[in-house]
């Protein structure tokens, strides 16, 4: 989960006792093609939960869609959170930009709230690929 002050930052700690929330791991949720309304990527994919006046998730689109560009077989799929409530409500998506970094199997790997930076995007992607 997120601690204060890591806007942005992707969590890869372990489960933390007395914090409440779900702790997406390698055993989290399968994500296809048909729940994100976009193909797959063939080695990973970015999955940004939006909404229409957040000026977070321009900036994160440009970040992702960066990654994605340098990375082959990474994809880059962003969601309208307003639009696709069911499935926020089921991936617990509580603020906007939310990012999922999922493998190719679709399996969420990595979570972050805020605004992410490049390089923790693409070191990331080390453990979905």
């Amino acid at each position: 989960m997120r601690e204060q002050g890591d806007a942005g930052r992707l969590d890869t700690s372990g489960p933390r006792p007395g914090i409440s929330g779900p702790r997406l791991d390698t055993s989290g949720p399968r994500l296809d093609a048909a729940d994100l309304g976009a193909e797959l990527g063939a080695r990973a994919t970015l999955v940004q939960f939006s909404s229409a006046f957040c000026a977070p998730c321009r900036a994160t689109r440009r970040v992702l869609g960066d990654v994605a560009g340098l990375v082959p077989g990474v994809a880059h799929v962003e969601i309208d959170a307003e639009a696709r409530l069911e499935l926020v409500r089921a991936l617990d998506v509580l603020k906007t930009p939310t990012v999922l970094v999922l493998d190719a199997g679709g399996r969420v790997v990595r979570r972050a709230v805020g605004q992410p930076r490049k390089a923790d995007v693409i070191a990331a992607l080390g453990e979905a690929v």
